[in-house]
């Protein structure tokens, strides 16, 4: 098989992460690395003296040996760096959220399939061998009936200047609830605050997700907190799972916990509280991001959907435009 050339564009906070595993990526050549700033280039330069380094974006979209971007630059570009290099022939990997509205993503959408191109999402937690065994473990119906899920995603920074803590966190916790659940949620509920920056850009908000039926998410999201914390709760009928994306070895534990009420036998002020096992599963230790830029490879060698696809992507920032918009109402929103 041919190797995948490929192009990184934006190369300060994440990008110089994307390059590194898509140049020790089996069946990749990182041939270009583009960037504005002539010290993120010096830098390429010096790690990664066979990758050519510029800072003119056409020159990706011009060269025909040149098969796929990946993007990691501000969201408020993905809409129009992802089309132009679509429109160019090339598979496309871009950075979470996929573009700044759910317009923007369907229209790339349309141009992916037209041009019969790969567009990829870099929803990177979704690769990781913590999540991935929490959809193992969903989709065998081992949790029984799923109640909620909850999520709490905080730092002290980095506050964003062009997008709110909605925007920038979310996004992680959303694609793993997409994951996780697969199905569009009816209504989204957001609230939150700015203290520090910009009084349009919330630094610390909190959003309900309800499903058909009983199911609910809630997520936080917050550049305010005194210490770093990356969990989440999945919450069944039958069992319970505790996700700790911080925890450097045990990230996921299994709780065969529960309440059991018998109506005829016991009261509310007298439930069945069920405490068993507590199982830590075996995980996958591979890097997220190193599977995923195979996984993006293996999808333009064989045509086949990512497991991030575009549409996905699209789910998300639908949610996350119904947010903004609950932030402006005060009422729930419906996701367009």
């Amino acid at each position: 098989m041919t190797e995948l050339s490929i192009g990184v564009v934006g190369l300060g906070y994440w990008g110089p992460n994307v390059l590194r595993n898509f140049y020790a990526c089996p069946g990749a050549t990182v041939r270009y690395a583009c960037d504005l700033a002539e010290s993120n280039l010096a830098r390429v330069r010096s790690q990664y003296p066979s990758v050519e380094t510029t800072s003119n974006f056409d020159q990706l979209l011009n060269d025909d040996g040149l098969q796929a971007v990946a993007i990691a630059t501000p969201v408020s570009t993905h809409f129009d760096l992802a089309r132009r290099a679509l429109e160019a022939g090339k598979h496309v990997l871009v950075e979470k959220p996929i573009t700044a509205t759910a317009a923007e993503a369907e229209a790339l959408i349309e141009i992916a399939s037209q041009k019969q191109l790969v567009l990829m999402v870099d929803h990177t937690f979704v690769y990781t061998g913590a999540v991935r065994k929490m959809k193992e473990i969903v989709s065998s119906g081992e949790l029984g009936d799923l109640f909620y899920l909850d999520s709490q995603r905080m730092n002290l920074g980095l506050i964003q200047a062009d997008i709110d803590v909605i925007w920038d966190l979310a996004p992680h916790d959303l694609s793993i609830l997409s994951f996780l659940v697969d199905k569009d949620p009816v209504s989204v509920y957001a609230s939150g605050s700015s203290y520090v920056g910009n009084p349009d850009l919330c630094e610390v908000a909190y959003l309900t997700i309800r499903y058909e039926g009983n199911f609910q998410a809630h997520v936080a999201s917050s550049w305010l907190s005194p210490v770093k914390m990356r969990q989440m709760v999945v919450c069944g009928s039958r069992k319970m799972i505790l996700y700790d994306d911080i925890e450097p070895t045990e990230k996921i534990r299994v709780y065969d916990k529960g309440v059991d009420l018998e109506w005829d036998e016991i009261t509310p002020f007298n439930p069945a509280y069920r405490s068993g096992d507590v199982v830590i599963p075996q995980l996958d230790q591979t890097e997220a991001l190193q599977r995923e830029a195979a996984h993006f490879v293996e999808c333009v060698s064989t045509g086949s959907e990512p497991l991030t696809s575009a549409r996905s992507g699209l789910r998300v920032v639908r949610i996350l435009e119904a947010a903004t918009e609950s932030l402006r109402s005060g009422s729930p929103v419906a996701p367009a």
